[in-house]
């Protein structure tokens, strides 16, 4: 069984580890994350996240996550791309990656830039992703 997620009282967001380091800072609009982006990559956003869903969308000043347990996808608008990130639990190999960066045998960052909607294969590897949000490949 999970251990329940710790929130933090000053800002209300909840993590997996209590106390962990965070800004406390507060969330801000997701449509002002796309005000300069071409209806196409707002289009990508929407499909990630309704393939992701259920999740909670936090609209940071820098990025927007993917959050569960743990944020498991980080996104960044551009004008005609949507750059971003997955975190899985093995190394993984798609079209889309532009960098893969190890930092434990468990925790793997995988840089994407998407220009159009993604396949099935990126899909499943934001499934993959957000089990490692749940956890659950720690179990």
């Amino acid at each position: 069984m999970a251990r329940p997620l710790w929130t933090c009282a000053r800002c209300g967001r909840s993590f997996a580890n209590t106390n962990q380091t965070h800004t406390c800072a507060p969330l801000g609009s997701l449509d002002d994350h796309f005000a300069g982006s071409e209806p196409v990559v707002r289009e990508i956003f929407d499909v990630l996240r309704a393939a992701a869903e259920p999740v909670e969308v936090l609209a940071e000043k820098s990025r927007i996550a993917f959050h569960v347990r743990m944020s498991f996808a980080a996104f960044v608008p551009r004008r005609r791309r949507l750059d971003g990130h997955l975190i899985l639990a093995r190394e993984a190999s798609h079209d889309a990656f532009t960098r893969v960066e190890v930092f434990s045998r468990r925790n793997v960052l995988h840089a994407f830039r998407l220009h159009e909607v993604p396949d099935d294969a990126f899909l499943g590897l934001l499934a993959e992703a957000r089990d490692v949000g749940e956890q659950r490949h720690l179990s």
